[in-house]
């Protein structure tokens, strides 16, 4: 398992803005991770995403990881945000976006 942690935390150091979800920006595979997806997207910053439908390892790897039992979870400067309805809160209250922003600020 510590080889399924170690890619973890490469992914989330390497990558100011992680989400890792179920399926892909483009083609989720369900609805928490869409709208966590579309808010991230809606900020206007590249972010970096991990389909954990591709890798059980990591599937489960990641709530072990982060402490979190949901996907998604969404990682910033390699601290944990929080799930979809953290994501969405923030995303309302402009909170993600200054975030984000602060991560990529040559974005």
């Amino acid at each position: 398992m510590s080889d399924v942690q170690d890619s973890i935390r490469e992914q989330v150091e390497g990558n100011p803005v992680i989400l890792y979800m179920k399926g892909s920006p483009q083609f989720p595979q369900c609805g928490f991770s869409m709208r966590a997806a579309q808010a991230l997207a809606g900020c206007g910053v590249e972010f970096a995403y991990v389909n954990v439908l591709e890798d059980e390892g990591i599937r489960q790897g990641i709530k072990e990881y982060g402490n979190w039992p949901t996907i998604p979870q969404l990682y910033v400067n390699g601290e944990l945000l929080g799930g979809c309805d953290i994501i969405m809160e923030m995303h309302e209250s402009g909170e993600l976006q200054e975030a984000v922003k602060a991560a990529t600020p040559d974005a």
